[in-house]
């Protein structure tokens, strides 16, 4: 199983616009992207679009306890053998530029070898840090190769995020093209690919149980 995701909720001072009505957005996109052109992928590609994101990404993580593994004793449930990887947008409505790799430094050669093609797309980087703040890090906090798009931030940071500016008038439609053109193409080559993607070792229980 490939999954990618956003969140679904919104900040109360805007409408949620480039946080994260965008994100989502582009991930249903990808998805009909890759039905409308006829795609026939070897594992199966599912979108999660979470609520309580904003209030500590209740959903993402509800959904990690009760189908991959619980982070406070990291007993590890059927499913969580089967996810090969989990992509989120959560920075705006920006175009995608690379790839955090969580830390994940046995991706990197795979990563390299997809962004190749889309360097005409201005997809050139692969950061190796972690970052966190958003979904991907509940499934990050169980051992899930799960990674963050890097955008081009805009107005995200200084004008949008948090705001009552977050309205669609900040929308870029031809960067959500984009990044729901690279979300398509990172999930279809992570279901054709002959093994799952590489991992990390498996945390540590985290007995506060916070991943954020």
């Amino acid at each position: 199983i490939v999954l990618i995701g956003a969140h679904f909720d919104s900040h109360h001072s805007g409408t949620g616009a480039t946080d994260n009505a965008t994100g989502s957005a582009a991930m249903m996109e990808a998805l009909r992207i890759l039905k409308a052109v006829g795609v026939k992928p070897r594992r199966t590609i599912r979108i999660g679009l979470w609520g309580g994101e904003e209030q500590g990404l209740l959903g993402s993580r509800e959904y990690v306890r009760r189908h991959l593994a619980d982070p406070a004793t990291m007993a590890l449930k059927p499913e969580h053998s089967k996810l090969s990887a989990y992509f989120n947008i959560d920075n705006g409505t920006g175009r995608i530029r690379g790839v955090w790799m969580q830390g994940n430094l046995g991706v990197r050669d795979v990563f390299e070898k997809w962004i190749v093609p889309l360097r005409d797309l201005d997809v050139t980087v692969l950061g190796p840090r972690s970052v966190g703040s958003t979904d991907h890090a509940a499934f990050d906090a169980v051992g899930i190769p799960a990674f963050q798009f890097i955008q081009e931030r805009l107005e995200y940071n200084s004008r949008t995020h948090h705001s009552n500016m977050d309205v669609v008038d900040h929308v870029q439609r031809d960067d959500m093209v984009q990044m729901a053109t690279i979300a398509a193409i990172f999930a279809y080559n992570a279901a054709m690919r002959d093994g799952m993607l590489p991992r990390k070792a498996l945390p540590a229980p985290q007995r506060s149980g916070r991943n954020r």
